[in-house]
């Protein structure tokens, strides 16, 4: 006689509160109805033929097996020497650098590492679902605190209020997903002194700081004094050599947080891809300074193209000083919530856009008035959305 189970099969406690993505929702649709899609940050430029030729060699070389848990050592040297010329931090790579599955999974093993269920982490909306998302599913409370628009500037005091005796850190994403802010020196020092004061943890994702336009600069926590040791630096390749699909980031961390971190990783991914560690070892090694210099100016270039086609589409957007997403105004598309905004666009204009509201605390009633479009696109197919774009301008 078989057992019976006196409860049935069930999904866990936290699944039914999780939903599909809307930007891969929007894409999937986009894709359904051959549109173009500024939904997800795909970013299809072109790959730098330094790092595709890497990764090939690699394969062809038989470099296809697990790697070291924390990334080959070749990576790891590259990244502790960038992250010194460009940020003015030394770095370890023996006990400082792991090398990750994308940002996406160096800040699921820091969390993992060091959060526990019930612990709170301040997110400054409008943020990134992917930060909330991978808080609450290791059962931490996302508390959005609110950047005052439109130009997204930081309120310190509304930052101190939102802290209780449960938080333990804070997300800084600069440059930022969706907004494209790029926090001050300034900010950094006010959020740094409250860090400081509560003991918190940052968790700083710097997955777009060679997308800066203007006269902004880009500036890391780590690099504020006395954050070193509490800053969890994040970053990555998949934006800025456009291998998204790639997924090979790195965290850098002081070494007494770096050994439990990399063992959630490896729990979870065992390791980057082997060859592609390569690819993006030869990139970090042999492009220098007018590589990323140029890549700023492709993209300022990018960001006026969608910027003007927003203006004359009467969608007033907010244009970034980084990233390559834009935020614009969705009032006068039909439909009562930004998804069905975003759904009216793509219907009229077959531009595929994300609702602002997937970046901003479910429930809350923010962000409905909002879409964001991402510019990180061939210019022939983000010329084609511009033109697209521009119909609505004509009535």
């Amino acid at each position: 006689m078989g057992y019976t189970a006196s409860v049935g099969l069930r999904l866990s406690e936290l699944a039914p509160r999780v939903m599909q993505s809307e930007i891969r929702a929007m894409t999937q649709e986009c894709d359904r109805m051959g549109g173009v899609n500024l939904a997800q940050g795909v970013c299809d430029t072109e790959v730098p033929e330094v790092v595709a030729e890497g990764a090939i060699a690699a394969i062809r070389n038989g470099l296809n097996i697990y790697t070291r848990m924390d990334g080959i050592e070749r990576l790891r040297r590259a990244i502790a020497g960038k992250v010194e010329r460009t940020l003015g931090i030394t770095v370890d790579p023996e006990r400082e650098v792991l090398v990750t599955n994308g940002v996406t999974g160096a800040f699921h093993a820091a969390v993992m590492a060091l959060l526990n269920p019930g612990d709170e982490v301040l997110v400054f909306e409008p943020f990134y679902g992917y930060h909330a998302s991978t808080l609450q599913s290791v059962r931490v409370k996302a508390v959005p605190v609110a950047l005052t628009a439109p130009d997204w500037t930081l309120d310190l005091d509304a930052a101190r209020a939102a802290i209780t005796p449960r938080t333990r850190g804070m997300v800084i994403n600069t440059p930022s997903n969706p907004a494209g802010k790029v926090f001050s020196r300034r900010e950094l020092e006010g959020l740094a002194a409250l860090a400081e004061e509560f003991d918190l943890f940052v968790f700083t994702d710097e997955i777009y700081e060679h997308f800066i336009y203007g006269g902004a600069t880009h500036v890391s926590p780590a690099m504020i004094p006395g954050m070193r040791e509490r800053t969890i630096l994040m970053s990555g390749f998949s934006k800025t050599f456009s291998v998204t699909g790639w997924r090979v980031g790195y965290l850098i961390a002081d070494a007494k947080w770096v050994g439990s971190i990399g063992y959630f990783h490896d729990l979870t991914y065992v390791c980057a891809p082997a060859p592609m560690q390569q690819g993006c070892a030869d990139g970090v090694e042999k492009l220098g300074a007018d590589f990323y210099d140029g890549l700023a100016r492709e993209h300022e270039s990018k960001r006026t193209m969608i910027v003007d086609a927003l203006r004359d589409a009467e969608m007033r957007p907010h244009v970034p000083d980084g990233a390559y997403y834009v935020l614009a105004s969705a009032g006068e598309l039909p439909g009562a919530t930004s998804a069905e905004k975003a759904r009216a666009l793509l219907a009229k204009t077959g531009v595929a856009s994300v609702a602002g509201s997937a970046f901003f605390a479910p429930g809350s009633g923010r962000g409905e008035d909002l879409l964001r479009f991402c510019f990180a696109k061939k210019d022939k197919d983000l010329a084609e959305a511009c033109r697209r774009l521009r119909v609505l301008g004509k009535g």
